[in-house]
């Protein structure tokens, strides 16, 4: 069992920035691929952006290729999500996810995902 919190949502104006971070407890956490996802409302759940287990691999969504930066600490046990140069349309909650590292990478799907955080609001008023 991995729980998962996160932590640092808010509302920012657009072009601002936020950093979003993912602690993790339980099972081993080097052992997990880590992603974000968020989910607008009447939208489906999206992965954002993911890291491999050992941090030397990432993904990210086209959507925010050049403006988000993942990042883990596997000696602290936490997760982060920098977010710059915000726009309306990333409105959403953000969820952090862990998958077991046996799985192909990068792991898109929700579906792919063992363990959720709680989500944490991220707003960005037009």
């Amino acid at each position: 069992q991995v729980r998962l919190v996160e932590s640092g949502g808010g509302s920012v104006q657009a072009g601002g920035s936020l950093r979003l971070s993912c602690a993790a407890s339980g099972r081993t956490f080097n052992l997990y691929h880590m992603g974000w996802f968020r989910q607008a409302p009447a939208k489906e759940r999206e992965l954002v952006a993911a890291i491999i287990w050992s941090g030397g691999n990432t993904y990210y969504a086209d959507s925010v290729k050049g403006r988000f930066t993942i990042s883990r600490d596997n000696a602290k046990n936490t997760g982060n999500l920098q977010m710059n140069r915000l726009k309306p349309e990333d409105t959403a909650v953000y969820y952090c996810a862990a998958t077991y590292y046996g799985r192909n990478w990068p792991p898109v799907s929700p579906s792919e995902y063992e363990y959720w955080g709680q989500g944490t609001q991220v707003t960005v008023p037009s």
